[in-house]
Parts: structure tokens; C-alpha cells; sequence
């Protein structure tokens, strides 16, 4: 057990799916794996564990931010043993190319967060995706028709930012769309010799305004997941 996961060490899986939110974490563990059990509430960010096509696969909710988030990654990878992190998440795409419900597999993550230039003494590090993960995930998706993007994202601490055409600056410089926690996810990966790959459902756009009707997130949520375990466990 750790201060923010109950639950003993067996019981959570080498892969882990990565939701912030804890309900799409019982949302993924009652619609896709096979007897899904409840392994922890602690702070009623909820995880569970089943089994996808035979694999073990567990589904931990992580919370919103890189913070939230690496407490989790921290965790199961130091104390859990966990070998495999695949983050699924939304976010707002930055380029006039994409659309709303195509997905982005995170190539690498830019950040404005002050983690990694606290834990790098000023200097700058690049968060990268697992490579045999993101070909994998990206193969998958292109032989089931999916419309996917490849690229750099960006990690952003403020879902409110001061100058909400901050992003127009990332753009420029080619970044797709912004998360909230892939560039800690990559970070802590890269530390501790693990895989892990960040798969996004474009949610809004902050170019057009646009913005997904709660169904339509629902079932390209549904497909995301999908293609994130055929290519970790499938």
C-alpha cells in the first residue's frame, strides 16, 4: 500500500490504463475488461484491475495536472511494479487541420509546468512517447480507419491561462493540441525504464471555439480506449 493507493501489490497489473478522470477509470473497468475488482477509492480516485483478451490490465484515475498525475505514475511504477502506461485523455486541439474527435498520439509533450526545469536545474528536458508503443497504437489505428495525427502536444498547468491566445505561440511551432499531464508521464517513464505512451480524443478546438456534445466524447472515448488496449494488451 501507498499514501494514495490501497491496495496490496499484487493486485494491480504491469499495464495500466492512465483516465484523470476516476469515473471513465469504472467506465473502462465495466465496459472493456473481463471482472473488472475495485482495488482502491483512497481519495475516490478509483482503480481497477481485469483482464483484456487474457492480459491483466489494470485502470487508475489519475486527477487533473501533472501533480495529480505523477503521484500516481510515482507510485505504480516504484511500488507496483507497473511496466506499461498508456494515458487516454482529451484534449484541445491548436491546429486548423484537426477536427473534433480525430485523435492525437503524443509523439513527445512540450510543458509550461516548472517540474522538469526544478528537476533539470533550469535546464530544458524532451519528454518522448515509447516508440514501439506509439508505432503500435498508430499502425492499429490506421488499419481500423481512424483519422490520427502523430506529433508534439503540449503539458499545460493553466486550463484558465491570463492570455487565453497564449497557445498561438506552440502552434507556430507545429504543437497539435493541449493535455494537462503527458510530459510527466514521459518524464517519470524515462526515470524509472518504463514504457509509455499518451492517446488523446480532440475535444474542443481553441482556434474555432468548437466544442464535442457529451455523446459524441462518449463514443470517441469508447474507440480510444479500444485502440489503447489492442495495443498493449491485444
Amino acid at each position: 500500500m501507498t499514501p494514495h493507493i490501497s491496495a496490496p501489490k499484487e493486485a494491480i497489473a504491469e499495464i495500466v490504463l492512465l483516465p484523470g478522470d476516476p469515473l471513465r477509470a469504472r467506465h473502462i473497468a465495466e465496459s472493456f475488461l473481463e471482472d473488472p475488482v475495485l482495488y482502491n477509492q483512497v481519495r475516490g480516485m478509483l482503480g481497477y484491475t481485469g483482464t483484456y483478451r487474457g492480459r491483466r490490465v489494470s485502470v487508475q484515475g489519475t486527477g487533473m495536472g501533472i501533480p495529480s498525475a505523477n503521484i500516481y505514475i510515482h507510485e505504480l511504477i516504484q511500488f507496483y511494479g507497473c511496466k506499461t502506461l498508456v494515458r487516454v485523455g482529451t484534449a484541445g486541439a491548436i491546429q486548423p487541420h484537426l477536427r473534433l474527435r480525430d485523435l492525437v498520439i503524443a509523439q513527445a509533450a512540450c510543458t509550461d509546468s516548472s517540474l522538469n526545469n526544478l528537476r533539470f536545474g533550469g535546464q530544458n528536458y524532451a519528454p518522448i512517447a515509447s516508440f514501439s508503443l506509439l508505432y503500435r497504437a498508430f499502425e492499429r489505428a490506421q488499419a481500423r480507419g481512424m483519422p490520427v495525427y502523430v506529433g508534439n502536444v503540449l503539458s499545460t498547468d493553466t486550463f484558465y491561462p491570463e492570455d487565453p491566445e497564449a497557445y498561438r505561440l506552440w502552434a507556430q511551432y507545429g504543437v497539435l493540441a493541449v493535455e494537462m499531464e503527458a510530459a510527466g508521464l514521459y518524464t517519470l517513464a524515462a526515470r524509472f525504464g518504463v514504457e509509455a505512451l499518451c492517446i488523446l480524443t480532440v475535444s474542443d478546438h481553441l482556434i474555432t471555439g468548437e466544442r464535442s456534445t457529451p455523446e459524441e466524447r462518449q463514443e470517441t472515448f469508447n474507440q480510444m480506449v479500444e485502440l489503447a488496449l489492442e495495443t498493449v494488451a491485444g
